[in-house]
């Protein structure tokens, strides 16, 4: 069986009756998905597919998620442009990922748990690249359980 380089899994759709949606909240995704992913690799959610974003072009997208028509939502590991450095590198073969506007701040109960960043698909190579439509959120985990302090060893209190 060939595996696709799109997806890092058995990421099968998933039948669900007549109906049903998946449209969690902001607070939601980074709570109760993305939170619990960074913290144990093996976590697994019916709803959301893995995907290797550096090797699928947008187009692509729709075919490896496991539900949803016009909204799809993966897990996927931030890719590095320099071994080294911070920079996460966006690029596909067809074009790359350019980050617009301003983060947003995700809150629960007053309490800062993550960041939304918008990002808009262009093809070709910067900067002569051409806007399309195709637009991504990504979220990060900010506070407690961001991937700095993870890094860091654990205070027992």
């Amino acid at each position: 069986m060939e595996r696709n380089p799109c997806t890092s899994g058995d990421d099968e759709p998933i039948n669900l009756p007549p109906g049903f949606r998946f449209h969690p909240t902001d607070e939601e995704l980074i709570t109760h998905y993305l939170s619990p992913k960074v913290l144990d690799t093996r976590f697994r959610a019916l709803a959301m597919g893995e995907v290797d974003l550096n090797k699928c072009e947008p187009w692509d997208l729709p075919r490896r998620a496991k539900m949803g028509e016009k909204e799809w939502y993966f897990f996927c590991t931030k890719d590095r442009k320099y071994p080294t450095g911070l920079r996460t590198n966006r690029a596909t073969a067809s074009g790359y990922w350019k980050a617009t506007g301003k983060d947003k701040e995700i809150y629960r109960m007053k309490t800062l748990v993550g960041m939304k960043k918008t990002l808009v698909f262009y093809g070709g190579r910067a900067p002569k690249g051409e806007k399309t439509d195709w637009v991504m959120h990504e979220y990060r985990l900010e506070g407690r359980f961001s991937a700095l302090n993870l890094s860091k060893p654990a205070k027992v209190n």
